[in-house]
């Protein structure tokens, strides 16, 4: 007696059938084809509801598996002999097999000399190996997918370190009164290093030779609010330095900021002013009055984020702010200045060294002083005669010009730039300079390949940095009349 699987035609002893000696393998929804040298008799099935036995002919019987599991098949054959099967019925074995050998080929054309394995245990998928970055990672997770719930045990190589972004910022005040128009336009001799020009075409703009370099650039001012991209040939420096030897321009701040790719950076040259705050007045008409700290001064706030492409796309918003007493409010004796501010946000998209300016933030200010001789001035009419007013006016706008670079670190054991000071920083006491001790480079070397979860945890972004602050340092009662009493210390979180 002899067993192939249907599917198959009917083979002799010898063909390539199945040997039904003891055990019978057959997954749901397949058949089993039992060949009998003998006349069979009868049959019977120990759990019709995991397996069915069916005579089809004198000398044959077909099994048909229906649910996973495990029974005995007994044949009763011409004679009065008997033959007993184990039938075991899986559970759609043969296709999650499949399932995985094409798994295996997709993720070796997907990742070619890479070590990805794949196991199937209670109905996951498992990868183990190591692939070459975290990406590859979630494609080969991907791929699993498609046979069930995936198990990443994949380990990923340790990637180089994050590009390092330098922000160069030029914070500076143009003297409308000395230029009619506004912005800030550079051009040059040469035509291939001609940037453009935006103007209302109303009047021809006002320039200012650039004496300094020789290379003839030329500064004009429009009246828009401008977003230049220049050339990193430019003499930029040179051209702010000639509007400001010229006294249309005055630079305000130099900050250079670093940061990482994709991080957030900030820059603060200013001051804190306290500023009262009124938390509540109850029907007596006494409160409290909370003194709060506010910022103000030159600021910029920015994300750079390297892109695909190569260059740099730049979240920037640069701020100047000053204390304008002269609008200001006085509250329960309290002298509270207001905040004359310019700000403002955008996003560009900037190659290597390339430059960009951001003009058309105004003040426009006057001022009136009126002088007079006591009394005697007072008088109505007669008086104006021994009045004297003066009226100023300024009109400045801020420019605002950002250049960002891709810096990297200085290798370990590379010699360090030398500083030159004009004089020496510190006196020496004994001749010679006392040196940093310093350890070896390199006698920890880092790991070569890391787990996908320590990867994806060390990317996490981490505190999203503040942008202002106002801390209240002390609360005062005050009463209708304004006389304040009992001041209490107050410790307060950081906004």
């Amino acid at each position: 007696m002899y067993a192939q699987t249907s599917g198959t035609p009917m083979a002799a002893p010898g063909a390539s059938t199945q040997d039904s000696a003891n055990d019978l393998v057959v997954a749901v929804g397949k058949s089993v084809l039992v060949d009998s040298l003998r006349s069979v008799s009868r049959i019977a099935v120990g759990s019709s509801d995991i397996a069915e036995a069916t005579a089809v002919s004198p000398s044959e019987v077909m099994i048909n598996g229906k649910a996973p599991g495990e029974t005995t098949l007994i044949v009763w054959q011409a004679g009065g002999a008997r033959q007993f099967f184990n039938v075991k019925v899986y559970g759609g074995r043969a296709d999650a097999g499949d399932k995985l050998e094409a798994i295996r080929r997709e993720l070796r054309t997907e990742f070619p000399g890479q070590a990805v394995r794949v196991s199937a245990e209670g109905g996951s998928i498992f990868l183990r190996g190591t692939v070459k970055d975290l990406d590859s990672s979630k494609r080969a997770v991907q791929i699993a997918a498609t046979a069930g719930k995936v198990v990443n045990l994949l380990y990923v190589n340790v990637p180089a370190g994050e590009p390092q972004i330098l922000l160069k910022v030029r914070f500076a005040s143009v003297d409308r009164n000395r230029g009619q128009q506004l912005g800030l336009n550079v051009f040059s001799t040469g035509a291939t290093n001609s940037i453009g020009t935006v103007t209302t075409q109303q009047f021809a703009p006002p320039t200012l030779e650039n004496s300094q370099d020789g290379s003839g650039s030329r500064i004009a001012l429009s009246d828009l609010m401008n977003i230049f991209i220049f050339r990193p040939d430019l003499n930029l420096g040179a051209t702010l330095q000639a509007m400001q030897t010229t006294g249309v321009l005055q630079v305000l701040a130099e900050p250079n900021v670093l940061t990482s790719n994709g991080k957030q950076g900030s820059f603060l040259a200013g001051g804190q002013f306290p500023f009262p705050v009124v938390q509540g007045v109850t029907g007596s008409g006494t409160g409290a009055v909370t003194i709060q700290f506010k910022e103000f001064g030159v600021r910029l706030d920015f994300i750079p984020t390297i892109t695909p492409r190569g260059t740099i796309r730049l979240q920037v918003a640069p701020e100047v702010s000053s204390l304008d007493f002269a609008n200001g409010v006085r509250l329960s004796g309290f002298n509270v200045p207001a905040i004359s501010t310019r700000k403002v946000k955008t996003e560009v998209e900037l190659g290597q060294g390339q430059s960009f300016a951001i003009g058309g933030l105004l003040d426009n200010r006057e001022t009136k002083n009126l002088s007079k001789i006591p009394f005697i001035g007072d008088v109505p009419v007669l008086g104006k005669l021994f009045q004297s007013m003066s009226v100023t006016k300024s009109n400045t706008e801020l420019v605002v010009i950002i250049t960002p670079e891709i810096v990297n670190p200085i290798p370990a054991g590379a010699p360090r730039p030398e500083i030159k000071f004009p004089d020496k920083f510190l006196p020496s006491l004994s001749g010679t300079l006392m040196e940093n001790p310093s350890a070896p480079a390199g006698t920890i070397p880092p790991p070569a390949t890391i787990s996908v979860e320590k990867l994806v945890e060390s990317m996490k972004p981490g505190r999203t940095l503040q942008t202002e602050s106002m801390t209240p340092v002390a609360v005062y009662n005050f009463t209708n009349n304004g006389e304040t009493d009992n001041p209490q210390q107050q410790a307060s979180p950081q906004q």
